[in-house]
């Protein structure tokens, strides 16, 4: 969950030294560091990366779906990219680590939701909902654990 939907994909503050409302953006173009790759671990990893290129729109950075390791990254603009990496690690019900996609309304969030069921995730009966969630818990082809926010929420 988060409780700022700024830096959003697209957002301003996504682009090193964009001043946000008068101020520097959480990217500053004088930091050494910034997210270049999320990896994820998946048994059958061009399952898991056929879901998620077509998840975000992403595309295999070597043009090509592996059996051990793919990248994906962003079929238009910039953003981090996406690795499926090959695992036989359990499923944690309740992952230390998962991605939240933004969405931009309650009624953008449940139509994600449900293109992204259409791909092949499944609902979680997540037990740790809030009384009024702005997310829904979602899992990938893999059982992997994230995410869609309704940033509108204002929670």
């Amino acid at each position: 969950m988060l409780g700022n939907a700024c830096c959003g994909f697209g957002s301003p503050c996504c682009d090193p030294g964009t001043p946000v409302d008068g101020e520097m953006s959480f990217v500053d173009s004088a930091r050494m560091l910034h997210i270049g790759t999320v990896v994820m671990g998946a048994a059958d990893v061009r399952r898991a990366a056929t879901f998620w290129a077509a998840a975000l729109d992403y595309v295999p950075r070597d043009g090509a779906l592996n059996d051990d390791f793919v990248v994906l990254v962003p079929h238009r603009g910039h953003g981090p990219g996406v690795a499926i990496d090959s695992s036989e690690s359990p499923v944690q019900q309740h992952p230390r680590v998962h991605l939240d996609l933004y969405a931009a309304d309650a009624q953008d969030q449940e139509a994600e939701v449900a293109r992204l069921v259409s791909l092949g995730a499944t609902r979680v009966d997540w037990d740790l909902y809030p009384a009024d969630p702005d997310f829904v818990v979602l899992a990938d082809t893999e059982g992997n654990r994230f995410c869609v926010i309704d940033t509108s929420h204002g929670g």
